[in-house]
């Protein structure tokens, strides 16, 4: 896969990013509002983000391992505004489904790139601006959102550009889809221009990008993809005194209970297993009939059977 990228949806294997075109790191030091926990996570990301979706699997553990002691803030960084950019071998968006699939297999997440094909997205602002409606109801419910319109884009090739697509996660994730469209259509977008402006005075310039900060604002940035051990060192550096906390995983459903659905990537992170472990574990528990297998192109995806 090439490196070189002049397109947001042209995302680099090697370094983890999907860069913005033109867009330098300046390395500013905007104010960020305090957390009452001790390390605060700027996490600079995009819906359709597909190496945002890489790094579930390492977020999702170090929310498990160390959530008492962090906050995550998702900000959005808006990835795709329209598609006047081309270059990088992508120049419309049926260019993005190989790519994106190739992306997905490097990193052992499943990915379908079918929306490219049959539906795909004239711009990311759409859920974004979403997503920053469903913050002002809930933060919980708003990750939830973000994690269901992911899942609809990745692996169900669903537009989430689209209000109908949007509702529909919205409901998923227990949020007010009339205070949700109202806000969608006033508040939600002076916050989502918020963050493009924040991004550009702390030199964001692609995504994944986690600023990870103290209660003095000292900060340290992880550009890109990372291994979970890269993750956990640089929070380590900013609060030495974090206390990992045992993820319980007791009997093989017990990941389930943390996470609804988990992919084989992600249920090995977690459990600090193998792929190959983690695999057979999660087909004995589908032929059990406890979970439902869902086959994404070359990959898996698991959901606990209610």
């Amino acid at each position: 896969m090439e490196s070189k990228n002049n397109n947001p949806l042209q995302c680099d294997p090697e370094n983890g990013l999907c860069e913005i075109p033109g867009a330098t790191a300046t390395g500013g030091k905007a104010e960020l509002q305090a957390s009452e926990k001790p390390v605060r996570i700027v996490y600079y990301t995009d819906p359709i983000c597909s190496a945002c979706w890489a790094i579930e699997p390492q977020l999702r553990k170090l929310k498990a391992e160390y959530g008492a002691y962090l906050h995550i803030d998702y900000r959005m960084g808006g990835l795709l505004p329209d598609w006047s950019y081309n270059g990088g071998g992508i120049s419309k968006p049926s260019d993005v489904a190989h790519h994106w699939e190739e992306l997905g297999e490097y990193y052992a997440m499943p990915i379908d790139g079918g929306v490219w094909l049959e539906d795909p997205l004239d711009s990311s602002y759409p859920p974004s601006i979403a997503f920053k409606a469903a913050q002002i109801q809930n933060e919980d419910k708003a990750v939830n959102f973000l994690r269901i319109l992911r899942e609809m884009l990745f692996l169900g090739k669903k537009n989430i550009a689209k209000w109908e697509n949007i509702q529909l996660a919205a409901t998923q994730s227990g949020l007010d889809t009339y205070k949700l469209k109202e806000d969608y259509d006033g508040e939600a977008r002076r916050l989502f221009q918020e963050d493009l402006d924040i991004a550009r005075k702390m030199g964001v310039r692609g995504f994944p990008t986690l600023f990870f900060t103290d209660a003095d604002n000292n900060r340290i940035v992880a550009y890109g993809i990372r291994t979970y051990s890269e993750y956990e060192a640089v929070l380590l550096r900013i609060f030495p005194d974090a206390k990992k906390k045992t993820i319980d995983i007791s009997d093989n459903m017990s990941l389930f209970k943390l996470y609804p659905t988990l992919t084989v990537k992600e249920y090995a992170v977690l459990s600090d297993i193998s792929f190959r472990e983690a695999e057979t574990i999660l087909k004995k528990l589908s032929v059990e009939g406890k979970i439902i297998e869902t086959q994404i192109n070359s990959g898996l995806i698991y959901s606990i059977n209610t």
